[in-house]
């Protein structure tokens, strides 16, 4: 049986995917697996949609718009090119699962614990998606903070959109990763 500790080494963003669909039961467990995140005061403060075949083309329809008028006064960022490629952001996974977090403007501390217990919500999804065989990748962008892309899922001007978890079958094998050693980032103090 792998470890906990065995899958975190092992786990890798893989951007690469098959066209094969995840079952309905392996995302399900993927979001009970984020429900069980540790989140301050018990808020539990994530939402998660799902997002399959025609909701990610409405979805990069959105992107591309919201890209064509963050940019209006560059030609050079918002030119075909620029907008297909946006467009397509939301095609390169079978399943694209966006998670978003309530952050209330008027509470600083809240909106921020908020926002790490969502994104330690993110973490289990992605170690789960690794335990079933899954790809994953976790990816933001300029288009999780613009108003037009919250306003297409539903969001509130308190609610942040956290990750686009990009869900799929592996068509690559992962590359190695070495991350830098641990005692350069730690500082012992007692």
């Amino acid at each position: 049986m792998t470890t906990v500790f065995e899958t975190i080494k092992r786990r890798r963003s893989i951007g690469k995917m098959t066209d094969q669909v995840p079952t309905r039961e392996q995302i399900e467990q993927i979001l009970e697996a984020a429900t069980h995140a540790p989140n301050h005061h018990k808020t539990e403060p994530w939402k998660f949609f799902v997002l399959g075949d025609k909701a990610r083309v409405e979805l990069g329809e959105v992107m591309a718009q919201a890209l064509a008028e963050r940019h209006k006064d560059n030609p050079h960022l918002c030119s075909q090119a620029s907008l297909d490629k946006e467009r397509h952001k939301p095609l390169r996974s079978p399943i694209l699962i966006a998670v978003a977090a309530e952050a209330p403007e008027q509470d600083r501390v809240l909106a921020t614990e908020n926002i790490e217990a969502t994104a330690a919500a993110v973490q289990n999804m992605l170690l789960t998606a690794e335990e079933l065989g899954l790809a994953a990748v976790w990816r933001t962008g300029e288009a999780s903070y613009d108003p037009q892309v919250k306003r297409w899922f539903g969001l509130t001007p308190d609610e942040q959109l956290i990750a686009f978890l990009y869900l799929g079958y592996p068509a690559i094998q992962p590359t190695e990763r070495q991350p830098l050693p641990v005692e350069s980032k730690t500082t012992w103090l007692f």
